[in-house]
Protein backbone atom coordinates (compact mmCIF):
# COMPACT_ATOMS: atom_id res chain seq x y z
CA UNK A 1 0.00 0.00 0.00
CA UNK A 2 0.96 3.54 -0.88
CA UNK A 3 1.72 6.23 2.02
CA UNK A 4 -1.04 8.43 3.31
CA UNK A 5 1.28 11.06 2.09
CA UNK A 6 2.08 9.88 -1.49
CA UNK A 7 -1.86 8.75 -1.75
CA UNK A 8 -2.73 12.25 -1.05
CA UNK A 9 -0.28 14.01 -3.12
CA UNK A 10 -1.40 11.95 -6.09
CA UNK A 11 -4.91 12.37 -5.46
CA UNK A 12 -4.53 16.23 -5.16
CA UNK A 13 -2.27 16.32 -8.35
CA UNK A 14 -4.65 14.58 -10.58
CA UNK A 15 -7.97 16.28 -9.08
CA UNK A 16 -6.33 19.94 -10.20
CA UNK A 17 -5.90 18.05 -13.67
CA UNK A 18 -9.49 16.53 -13.31
CA UNK A 19 -11.23 19.51 -12.53
CA UNK A 20 -9.42 21.62 -14.88
CA UNK A 21 -10.24 19.24 -17.98
CA UNK A 22 -13.52 17.97 -16.68
CA UNK A 23 -14.51 15.92 -20.24
CA UNK A 24 -10.97 13.91 -19.77
CA UNK A 25 -12.05 10.60 -18.99
CA UNK A 26 -8.68 9.53 -18.20
CA UNK A 27 -8.64 12.36 -15.54
CA UNK A 28 -11.70 11.29 -14.41
CA UNK A 29 -11.32 7.72 -13.96
CA UNK A 30 -7.51 8.57 -11.94
CA UNK A 31 -9.02 10.34 -10.00
CA UNK A 32 -11.92 8.25 -8.74
CA UNK A 33 -9.00 5.40 -8.68
CA UNK A 34 -6.94 7.48 -5.45
CA UNK A 35 -10.27 8.80 -3.87
CA UNK A 36 -11.17 5.07 -3.27
CA UNK A 37 -7.77 4.41 -1.96
CA UNK A 38 -8.10 7.70 0.27
CA UNK A 39 -11.24 6.12 1.24
CA UNK A 40 -10.92 2.10 1.21
CA UNK A 41 -7.36 1.97 2.40
CA UNK A 42 -6.00 4.70 4.32
CA UNK A 43 -9.88 5.32 5.74
CA UNK A 44 -10.68 9.13 5.35
CA UNK A 45 -13.69 10.85 5.40
CA UNK A 46 -14.34 14.48 5.42
CA UNK A 47 -11.51 15.62 2.80
CA UNK A 48 -11.34 18.94 1.55
CA UNK A 49 -9.21 21.11 -0.19
CA UNK A 50 -8.09 24.75 0.42
CA UNK A 51 -5.51 26.91 -1.97
CA UNK A 52 -4.01 29.68 0.05
CA UNK A 53 -0.42 30.93 -1.73
CA UNK A 54 1.93 29.20 -1.96
CA UNK A 55 0.03 25.70 -0.65
CA UNK A 56 -2.71 23.69 -0.95
CA UNK A 57 -4.20 22.87 2.60
CA UNK A 58 -5.85 18.98 2.09
CA UNK A 59 -7.41 18.48 5.34
CA UNK A 60 -8.85 15.54 6.36
CA UNK A 61 -10.52 12.69 9.17
CA UNK A 62 -9.16 9.53 10.08
CA UNK A 63 -10.02 7.45 12.82
CA UNK A 64 -11.91 10.20 14.43
CA UNK A 65 -8.85 12.82 14.11
CA UNK A 66 -9.07 15.84 12.60
CA UNK A 67 -5.38 16.28 10.45
CA UNK A 68 -4.28 19.10 8.01
CA UNK A 69 -1.69 18.61 5.67
CA UNK A 70 -0.07 21.21 3.23
CA UNK A 71 1.87 21.03 -0.47
CA UNK A 72 3.42 23.70 -2.01
CA UNK A 73 1.20 25.06 -4.96
CA UNK A 74 4.41 24.99 -7.23
CA UNK A 75 4.72 21.33 -6.85
CA UNK A 76 1.13 20.28 -7.47
CA UNK A 77 0.13 22.25 -10.19
CA UNK A 78 3.23 21.01 -12.53
CA UNK A 79 0.96 18.52 -14.23
CA UNK A 80 -1.73 20.98 -15.16
CA UNK A 81 0.47 23.39 -16.09
CA UNK A 82 2.75 20.93 -18.48
CA UNK A 83 -0.37 20.01 -19.89
CA UNK A 84 -1.43 23.44 -20.88
CA UNK A 85 2.03 24.47 -22.09
CA UNK A 86 1.56 21.21 -24.85
CA UNK A 87 -1.57 20.20 -25.17
CA UNK A 88 -0.67 18.55 -28.55
CA UNK A 89 1.03 15.50 -25.91
CA UNK A 90 -2.07 15.17 -23.94
CA UNK A 91 -4.83 15.02 -26.29
CA UNK A 92 -8.09 13.56 -25.19
CA UNK A 93 -9.23 10.12 -26.59
CA UNK A 94 -12.41 8.73 -25.83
Amino acid sequence: MRSLQDTLYNWLTIKVVAEARSDDKSAQDTLQLFSSILIDDHKLTDVEVTKEEPMYYVSYIKDGEAHKVRFPIELIDVMIEQINNEPEKYQNYE
